[in-house]
């Protein structure tokens, strides 16, 4: 997984403290393993959810501090009833398309449409994402509130 950089004007202890008003904002938990800190994070990438966890720094830098995270462990599910409602839209987008081919099928194209609009409402356009990048955007505003 690739690395995460947030650059601060802030001095290190003060990033450090943003870093953990961050995470208790977002339910993450910052973990004493053996010589490093580690950060659990809870995120959701699309259709999938769960958690990644890996090592983070707080490092001084030139003109503040910079914090970086390497995710190095994952735990992420499928979220099952989205999918179901993708697949149905996907068989009605179907009917919707093939009734020229067939018109027997004539009939249930309306529904079939309704299906395919209806998984684009309910899915598509409420997909979020909230991963590390995002949790880093928390820390540098938790840094400027101070």
């Amino acid at each position: 997984m690739p690395e995460h950089t947030l650059t601060l004007e802030e001095r290190p202890d003060a990033a450090f403290a943003a870093l953990r008003r961050a995470a208790e904002d977002w339910g993450a938990e910052l973990r004493k393993e053996e010589s490093d800190l580690w950060l659990y994070l809870p995120v959701v990438l699309g259709l999938r959810h769960g958690l990644i966890a890996g090592p983070v720094q707080v490092e001084p830098a030139a003109d503040g501090a910079r914090i970086v995270f390497r995710p190095e462990e994952s735990d992420l599910s499928v979220q099952a009833s989205p999918v179901i409602v993708l697949l149905l839209a996907v068989g009605g987008a179907a009917l919707a398309m093939l009734w020229p081919f067939f018109p027997n099928l004539l009939p249930l194209a309306p529904f079939g449409a309704i299906l395919a609009l209806g998984g684009w409402f309910l899915v598509l356009s409420r997909l979020r994402t909230s991963g590390a990048e995002e949790f880093l955007g928390t820390v540098g505003v938790q840094a400027e509130s101070g």
